[in-house]
């Protein structure tokens, strides 16, 4: 559109300059003939020309004369001719005398010929006019006249003023038309007319399609516009719009609302049955037309919606708490009580969880045949009063096939009953207790199986009284929805109960089930597997030759069956190590290549775990000195309690974690008082999420210092101050009181190199025996010491030491400098040597080798018979 008013302006300014061109040129060749008519008359009516013509030489009197009179009269030429037409006068002197050039017939007739011709000085408009004597008789004529390029010049040197003057108007009328395009584009928001067209029809559909009514009322009371559903809530006539409002048979309060323009907001307006809500606006605000907008909403049909909106939106917020409320814990029977109590809360008003007897321990339920009895446990139960018929908390109910309860454990489907009195296969259930729940009033039930990732779990139950009506089909839906979020927090809670109760068997399998009999300490001990899943830690106490003992702590990083595997191999790792009577740095060390070597071996499976992260605490404590030796692989240091009561925290050699490799572990040697406790802990006892291990360590050595308590109570006393209150990690405690074996229980003395010697140790052993009571020992203590101190004479290197120790057995300990082993084998028949370890190992209940920085130890043990009696030695 704006193209083509641009079009239109530039072809009118086009026809503009066209037509004033044509004018003005026109009027420039009118001015001409004029000017040269005006001037030719007037020289050839001057007085004298008739006798200068006549005269003797015309020429040399005339030429001044006309070329005076030409340049008076602005024209091109002035030229006076004889009848011949033969030239006296001329601007260019040269031609006088030569023949005019023009029509000169009529002028000798005596008229005046006005014409363009091709002349000397080229082509030329000219006048041509008779000159007369007194008589009349034409003598000669006078020819005036301007040259055809100068009356065009004179027109074109007005083209460009006319042309500007064009252009100017040009550029008034397309600036004016883009104003006025700018405007309209600006209104309209840019959109052309088809766009505005369908525009329009889009408004008109919507309008018309809004669920409001729409009235538009003129300033003289008569309607403009009013929408499908204005027409539908004021019952208007198909012809209204036009027509005056008073004229419509409209109730008199709402012909006055619609025709007053007055501002009203949300009026309640009654018309027949409904109750209309009317918003009413002036459109003569901002200098607009008079009349009115008036909208009308039928409150009566919002009010029903509402209702139901609201009522979405309580059950939308109530599975989202559900969402948040149900599932917190990781137990099955928290979960079925969530449940129950937030249906009661929002939905019902009693609710019951039963639950199959495989769900509690963590197993999959077996789904019986249709039709067969059900066998749940009431696991929970809610309702607004505590008083109900319903099946009580834990037991066990059998339901009939015909039940809801069964054939959705059965089939899996959700079954409403919405009046119970009248479902026939609830009532076979069980008839007393039956009619006592109708009796208490409870009309309506749902039945919704719990089933999550495939597997029946159970079945939910939702009551209703009917005080507040049976459920329809909207509640089935919801229930469902509500049943479904708790079956899957059921379901993992049904996983987490059967992965942790395998791992707590595995772990209690691994762990020691009883502490070995022994002398060198009193020992108590506590393990309580983490609330959210067992973990990796072990302690173990470990009888060692020589009345020693040795004991550990160890914790494998992490929960889980993965977690309680590890620590079982390694707790048997340590008690393989552990008999080969290795220090405790060497033993981590062992240890460290192990884990190295099973982790290398785990990186190269796919989906196994590493054991990195293992931690360790070996002790080796021996009652004949009293002192313990200690080393740690990245553990918690133990405390030691003295007799006295004083706390102490040693300070160890903090070694690696296990598994890291390449740093060697260093031993510390401590000496204990008799009745000192040596304390053994995991970092579960001291650290927790409330509180720094500082502050454990603190609470642990404050609990401690309280002398006169057995291991047991000192066990009891440190988790009662320092468990916490949500155990997220296993917490193992070994408490060992030392005890010194006598002095008097202890015999040892050097043996000279010499085989002479034999027969003193076997004497001063057989005197020894007898002072300890234990002549019955004598002839094998005699034979051993023999053959143990004659192999360390032949194969050892001095000095020879003998110990006996009289603990709960008999221990015959002999000792050198020598590093060679001697090893047990069979003896042919033909060899002299060779039996004396064979009789040893025969004639006692254990023996063997252990290496000492000085040499080696060749021990013997016999168990006594006052021990196989059962009878308890002094001590």
């Amino acid at each position: 559109m704006f193209v083509l008013q641009v079009l239109i302006v530039l072809l009118l300014v086009v026809v503009a300059v066209v037509a004033l061109l044509v004018q003005s040129r026109s009027d420039r060749f009118d001015a001409a003939r004029d000017r040269s008519l005006a001037a030719a008359e007037s020289f050839a009516h001057g007085p004298g020309l008739v006798a200068t013509m006549e005269g003797p030489n015309p020429s040399a009197v005339l030429q001044p004369l006309t070329e005076a009179a030409r340049k008076a009269a602005m024209v091109d030429f002035i030229v006076v001719t004889d009848r011949n037409g033969i030239r006296y006068t001329h601007p260019e002197p040269q031609l006088i005398g030569k023949k005019f050039v023009g029509t000169i017939g009529p002028s000798l007739e005596g008229k005046v010929t006005v014409e363009q011709v091709h002349g000397p000085l080229g082509q030329e408009y000219q006048v041509v006019v008779p000159v007369e004597d007194s008589g009349g008789a034409v003598v000669g004529i006078v020819s005036s006249g301007m040259k055809v390029a100068n009356v065009s010049s004179a027109i074109d040197r007005q083209l460009p003023v006319v042309l500007g003057a064009g252009a100017v108007a040009l550029g008034v009328a397309t600036g004016g038309t883009a104003l006025v395009g700018r405007r309209l584009l600006r209104q309209t928001h840019g959109l052309g007319p088809e766009e505005m067209t369908r525009m329009y029809e889009h408004h008109d559909a919507v309008l018309h399609a809004v669920r409001e009514g729409v009235v538009i009322v003129s300033g003289d009371g008569r309607i403009l516009l009013a929408n499908d559903e204005a027409r539908r809530l004021l019952d208007l006539p198909a012809d209204a719009e036009g027509r005056a409002v008073t004229d419509l048979g409209l109730a008199a309060r709402t012909a006055e609302l619609l025709v007053s323009g007055r501002e009203v907001s949300d009026e309640v307006l009654p018309v027949g049955e409904r109750l209309l809500a009317v918003n009413t606006r002036p459109t003569d605000s901002g200098d607009g037309p008079a009349g009115s907008v008036t909208t009308l909403r039928d409150s009566t049909e919002l009010r029903a919606l509402a209702g139901r909106a609201e009522t979405a939106r309580g059950r939308l917020r109530m599975l989202y708490d559900a969402s948040v409320a149900i599932g917190t814990t990781l137990d099955v029977r928290r979960t079925a009580d969530e449940l129950a109590g937030m249906a009661v809360r929002e939905f019902c008003d009693f609710a019951t969880v039963d639950l199959a007897e495989a769900v509690l321990s963590g197993e999959e339920p077996r789904t019986p045949a249709v039709g067969e009895p059900v066998e749940l446990r009431r696991v929970s139960v809610d309702g607004i009063r505590d008083d109900s018929p319903l099946y009580p908390r834990g037991e066990l109910v059998r339901w009939a096939g015909s039940t809801p309860q069964a054939e959705g454990f059965v089939g899996g489907r959700s079954t409403l009953v919405p009046e119970l009195a009248a479902d026939a296969g609830w009532r076979r259930q069980d008839t007393e207790r039956t009619q006592a729940v109708l009796e208490f009033g409870l009309g309506s039930l749902i039945a919704v199986p719990l089933t999550a990732r495939g597997v029946l779990m159970g079945v939910a139950c939702f009551w209703r009284g009917r005080e507040r009506g049976p459920f329809e089909e909207d509640d089935l839906s919801l229930a469902e929805e509500l049943t479904a979020r708790a079956a899957v927090s059921v379901d993992n809670a049904r996983r987490f109960t059967r992965e942790h109760t395998m791992a707590v068997t595995l772990q209690h399998s691994l762990l020691p089930r009883a502490l070995p009999e022994q002398s060198a300490v009193d020992v108590a001990h506590r393990y309580l597997p983490a609330q959210a899943g067992v973990g990796g830690d072990w302690f173990d106490v470990i009888p060692l030759p020589g009345a020693r003992v040795a004991l550990v702590v160890g914790d494998v990083v992490g929960h889980g069956l993965h977690a309680a595997a590890t620590m079982g191999r390694l707790r048997t790792a340590v008690q393989n190590f552990s008999t080969l009577d290795l220090p405790p740095d060497e033993l981590l060390g062992h240890l460290d290549e192990l884990v190295t070597h099973i982790d290398q071996e785990t990186a190269d499976s796919d989906g196994e775990h590493a054991i990195t992260g293992a931690t360790c605490l070996y002790c080796i404590y021996d009652p004949t000195t009293g002192i313990c030796a200690l080393a740690r692989a990245g553990h918690p240091p133990p405390a030691l309690v003295h007799p006295d009561g004083t706390v102490e925290l040693p300070v160890l050699p903090a070694g690696p974690p296990l598994g890291l490799g390449g740093m060697p572990f260093e031993a510390a040697e401590l000496r204990l008082a008799e009745g000192s406790s040596l304390v053994l802990y995991t970092d579960g006892l001291i650290e927790d999420r409330t509180r720094d291990v500082g502050v454990g360590l603190d609470l642990l050595t404050e609990t401690l210092g309280r002398p006169g308590r057995s291991p047991q109570e000192v066990c009891t006393a440190v988790l009662d101050v320092l468990l916490p209150a949500r155990q997220s990690d296993d917490i193992a405690l070994l408490v060992a009181r030392t005890r010194v074996l006598a002095p008097e229980r202890i015999a040892g003395w050097e043996v000279s190199a010499e085989f002479e010697a034999v027969a003193e140790v076997r004497a001063e052993a057989v005197r020894r025996l007898g002072d300890w009571g234990l002549d019955e020992a004598g002839f094998v203590t005699e034979l051993v010491l023999s053959e143990l101190v004659t192999n360390a004479i032949r194969y050892g290197s001095g000095p020879i030491r003998v110990r006996l120790l009289y603990d709960r057995t008999l221990i015959c300990e002999v000792s050198d400098t020598g590093s060679t082993s001697p090893h047990l084998r069979y003896a042919a028949d033909e060899d002299e040597g060779g039996r004396g370890l064979y009789l040893v190992a025969r004639l006692t209940d254990r023996w063997g080798v252990r290496y000492t920085a000085e040499g080696k130890i060749i021990w013997a043990e016999q168990f006594l018979q006052s021990d196989r009696q059962g009878q308890e030695k002094p001590w």
